[in-house]
């Protein structure tokens, strides 16, 4: 499929960017990762460049290579921040994906589609629009996509959260929390108003399959998708796979206590703004850009088992 083109992914060696190299790889390409991580390439086709993204090093791949796609995993504050990166990449590709997020979804329409309010267009929480610095910003780089770029060789992705072995979600409880609570014997606190909430999760090797499948798809120019292999389930379900996995056992409390005592104030926005919002994805669109299928996805209780088998907390 991808059999003489290359790709670059910047900030590509965490969770979702091992994904997608390894799903580039398997289709035929030759991937170039940028990343912070002390990663050793195990193919011809791979090379990893430690490091920052910045211009120098990014006009000299460019130098070097023609990139038939690029993926950029880096996180941008602002728009100001994010437009000369843009330009760059946009104008030394065939193609550019753009990582947002499902976090910029509104919780006013489920299931959830591309096309579904956004939290950016619809909140009154002035607080939240203007010292929100995740969802909002990612929204704003979108708007500045939709409406301002010159080049219109880009998608936009807004993946769900997406857990290997690096990570561990559930609700407000991330990285090793839970295997190190499930050691201690000690239960996992979570609030009970994200129990039944349908869970904006998924496996890492899902999201990173329908980033790689997007790439060079010229009808996903300009549009944007939501990453997701949409098995929706909910928060109390998920728990419920790591208890029968790992042992780990959950005590869910009142949103109040939970606040009060448990939520960091930093995290406030996460808590309010998306684990209390239902989730459900409907994943149509990005279905019919891939040519993926249900059939190519593996469930969450499979990706729990084999991430939690990698990080050792398991045979």
């Amino acid at each position: 499929m991808y059999k003489g083109k290359r790709f670059l992914l910047i900030a590509g060696g965490g969770t979702l960017g091992t994904h997608v190299y390894r799903e580039l790889l398997g289709l035929g390409g030759t991937v170039d990762v940028i990343c912070l991580e002390d990663t050793v390439s195990d193919s011809d086709r791979l090379t990893f460049y430690k490091g920052y993204a910045t211009e120098e090093l990014l006009v000299s791949l460019f130098g070097k290579n023609r990139y038939d796609g690029i993926v950029n995993f880096l996180h941008y504050n602002t728009v100001e921040e994010y437009r000369p990166m843009h330009e760059l990449l946009s104008e030394n590709t065939e193609h550019l994906i753009f990582l947002s997020s499902y976090r910029v979804y509104a919780d006013l329409e489920q299931p959830v589609v591309e096309s579904s309010p956004r939290l950016l267009d619809t909140s009154t929480d002035r607080d939240f629009l203007e010292n929100e610095k995740y969802a909002i910003a990612k929204a704003k780089c979108e708007d500045y996509l939709f409406n301002e770029s010159k080049t219109k060789n880009w998608t936009i992705v807004r993946p769900v959260i997406s857990f290997s072995r690096r990570r561990f979600d559930i609700a407000m409880c991330s990285n090793h929390e839970v295997e190190e609570k499930a050691l201690s014997g000690e239960p996992i606190i979570m609030p009970i108003g994200t129990r039944n909430k349908t869970a904006g999760l998924d496996w890492s090797g899902n999201v990173g399959k329908i980033i790689a499948h997007l790439l060079l798809k010229k009808d996903a120019f300009g549009e944007a998708y939501t990453a997701s292999a949409a098995e929706n389930l909910t928060w109390g379900e998920i728990a419920d796979i790591y208890t029968d996995i790992l042992g780990v056992k959950f005590e869910w409390i009142s949103d109040e206590e939970y606040i009060e005592k448990h939520l960091a104030p930093r995290r406030k926005w996460i808590f309010l703004y998306d684990r209390l919002f239902d989730r459900k994805i409907d994943n149509t669109k990005v279905l019919c850009a891939t040519g993926l299928s249900k059939s190519d996805f593996k469930s969450i209780r499979w990706g729990v088992e084999a991430e939690l088998r990698l990080a050792g907390a398991i045979k």
